[in-house]
């Protein structure tokens, strides 16, 4: 039997941090060691029991803004072998720039639309405790529904079917999920991604992984932009 997910809960609303601690713990695959109700707690709790993910609310006392995005900085430059899953009501991309600017390993972006779907908020935890990252579907496609000038970057190069399966690296999945998304074959999906970041100019002596997150960085950075207010 697998070890549990050691996972902490930063939540200002009680309801909602016991519901969600309810649900992850009926898993049975997740220990809540800790929930608590704002930023300061949540990295005392982090500092105090070394968990193997935190799951924080995007905004909390004192000022309900990003505190979440600032206590995931914290975490990370402290803690980077933490996860974080970050919930957000807000679709709009410029939130889930603010988290994923230095990168995206160990990180996701999930609106609290999902918290009903335990399978999903699951998805993310694992994802994120894997060093893996997530960002909510509706996210990314906002994005390309709003439009954006993209001809810088490379990005304008892209075909339509090398632009899906970037959509896809966006939200965090792997490459046999992308297969199963856009039903091609894994050697077709390899096959558009080396195409891909040969395109965005990445170097190829970087490595895969460093690659591929610069890949979903420029598609953040090309199409964040255009989402407004």
């Amino acid at each position: 039997m697998s070890t549990p997910i050691r996972v902490v809960i930063a939540e200002d609303h009680y309801l909602v941090r016991e519901g969600l601690r309810q649900l992850l713990e009926s898993s049975g695959t997740v220990d809540v060691v800790a929930s608590v109700g704002d930023g300061s707690g949540l990295l005392d709790a982090v500092d105090r029991l070394e968990p193997d993910v935190a799951v924080v609310d995007i905004r909390m006392p004192p000022d309900h803004q990003i505190e979440g995005i600032e206590a995931a900085r914290k975490i990370r430059a402290g803690h980077p072998e933490v996860g974080i899953v970050v919930l957000s009501q807000y679709a709009n991309a410029l939130y889930a720039f603010e988290l994923f600017q230095d990168g995206t390993d160990g990180l996701a972006y999930l609106l609290k639309d999902r918290i009903g779907d335990l399978d999903e908020l699951l998805r993310a935890v694992q994802a994120v405790n894997d060093g893996g990252s997530v960002i909510d579907p509706q996210v990314v496609e906002g994005l390309l529904a709003r439009g954006a000038t993209v001809s810088r970057s490379g990005m304008g190069d892209l075909t339509e079917r090398e632009t899906d399966v970037l959509r896809e690296m966006a939200q965090g999945k792997s490459n046999q999920a992308i297969s199963g998304a856009l039903h091609i074959s894994e050697s077709a999906v390899e096959k558009h991604i080396k195409a891909i970041l040969a395109k965005l100019g990445f170097d190829p002596g970087d490595s895969a992984v460093n690659r591929r997150v610069a890949a979903v960085l420029t598609f953040f950075r090309t199409y964040t932009p255009a989402i407004g207010d």
